[in-house]
């Protein structure tokens, strides 16, 4: 495991990163269940641990709470004292000042822990920034750190740049998380926002690095990388390439991927990445700009949905009919949609999903526009001859 020196914390983290959000549900359950399989989970965990990984980050809301209790399982027998855990302060759960203190305790419960290691507010856009200064999360989170229940302090982001900038400048931070990937230099704080952290001395940990699994799993580029490196790989080291990120997160959900990634992991570094991988990834990124009709990526933060649509495999099946390069598959994507129990024309357009989805999708819309597109056909009718 290769380790870097992450800024002015004086810990040495693991390049890779164990992102606690993507695990897998209990056997059996369906797809859409936040229900997660703790056993396999802690024993992925564990493993990763055991090779090197020495940072998992995990989050107030990932799973309804369970990933808390599951990255708080891992950390026992010992492993609390070799692992840096890393969690978020979910602010737009906060109604007043008082709640941020009831939101850490359930964390701190959930966790079995007395202190947090690197502690974020999480998912900072300009609305809830808005509130967290209006709560004094800023001073919340010293005091905290004062008190020893916080070591670091950092935050999360998902926003444009001059509003990461605006937050950068605002407060004595220790590290940032961001979005990025070799298809978001321009998006949300973007290499522009990475360049600025790094040039104030910030660490930045990745967050999306293969945007939601796309970038592992898309067909359509595999050709890109037919010299026989991996997809995967190839935008992880994309990302180890720069001196600018410190640690990037993977949300591994079994034992080859978790294998894998630290394999990555030890053969990356600065100025590794060579020639004609950058030349596949630069025709990736031109397949890419093609694909998608709906940026989504699958971290399902929108499925408190009322009505129980199932809104991440909806737009998976609208990319999939949409992608002019696997156009042929209209048909096969229209079945898929069919055989949903809840259509995307469920939708009553409360709008409570596009308040947490992380890509400000306009998602009521887009339910809409995916609905009229795959919804069944009308038979033509046959004229005679």
């Amino acid at each position: 495991m290769r380790y870097v020196d992450f800024g002015k914390t004086g810990k040495k983290i693991s390049c890779l990163g164990f992102g606690a959000m993507r695990f897998m549900p209990e056997p059996g359950a369906a797809k859409t269940s936040q229900n997660i399989d703790e056993k396999n989970a802690v024993q992925l965990l564990r493993y990763a641990y055991d090779q090197g990984v020495n940072y998992v980050d995990t989050a107030y809301i990932y799973n309804n709470g369970e990933s808390e209790e599951t990255v708080g399982q891992s950390l026992k027998n010992g492993y609390r004292e070799k692992v840096y855990l890393a969690d978020k302060m979910p602010i737009w759960l906060a109604k007043k000042p008082q709640d941020l203190d009831k939101l850490f305790a359930v964390q701190l419960k959930r966790l079995d822990t007395s202190y947090i290691d690197f502690y974020l507010l999480h998912g900072l856009n300009s609305e809830n920034w808005e509130d967290a200064l209006k709560f004094k999360a800023l001073e919340w989170l010293a005091d905290k750190k004062q008190q020893g229940f916080i070591k670091h302090i950092g935050f999360s982001f998902h926003d444009g740049y001059t509003v990461f900038k605006d937050i950068i400048d605002s407060f004595d931070w220790e590290f940032c998380q961001l979005q990025y990937n070799y298809m978001n230099e321009t998006v949300q704080a973007g290499t522009n926002g990475v360049n600025y952290a790094h040039a104030k001395g910030i660490p930045v940990v990745v967050m999306e690095p293969l945007l939601g699994g796309t970038l592992a799993t898309l067909r359509a580029t595999a050709n890109c990388f037919s010299d026989g490196s991996s997809q995967v790989e190839t935008a992880l080291r994309w990302l180890w390439n720069k001196p600018e990120i410190s640690v990037v997160l993977s949300g591994m959900n079994n034992l080859q991927q978790v294998q894998d990634n630290i394999q990555y992991a030890g053969r990356s570094g600065i100025g590794t990445l060579t020639i004609p991988e950058q030349h596949a990834l630069e025709a990736a990124q031109s397949v890419m700009k093609q694909r998608n009709a709906v940026h989504c990526t699958a971290c399902r933060y929108c499925i408190i949905c009322p009505m129980k649509i199932d809104i991440p495999e909806i737009f998976s099946i609208y990319n999939v009919a949409k992608n002019p390069i696997l156009g042929k598959q209209v048909a096969e994507a229209r079945e898929n949609y069919d055989s949903l129990a809840v259509k995307a024309d469920a939708c009553i357009g409360c709008r409570a999903c596009e308040h947490h989805c992380p890509q400000q999708l306009a998602i009521a819309d887009k339910l809409k526009e995916a609905h009229e597109f795959l919804k069944k056909q009308p038979k033509k009718k046959q004229t005679k001859n």
